[in-house]
């Protein structure tokens, strides 16, 4: 598991060719893009959440 993890000099090499790839200008394009994934995902993760807890509440319901 030790292989997995990613230490601060990986973490700067992958920054050091994401600017050489893309360029400065549009890092600030990719960043707002990957937020506005992240934020989707946590969404999408919480709306399960809540459909499987009304399910465990309309089952508790119907057996009480």
């Amino acid at each position: 598991m030790h292989l997995l993890t990613i230490g601060t000099t990986e973490i700067i090499i992958i920054l050091i060719l994401v600017l050489l790839l893309f360029g400065g200008r549009k890092i600030p394009e990719l960043m707002k893009g990957l937020g506005k994934g992240v934020k989707n995902f946590k969404d999408g993760m919480n709306g399960v959440d809540e459909d499987l807890n009304e399910k465990k509440e309309q089952e508790k319901q119907s057996k009480g």
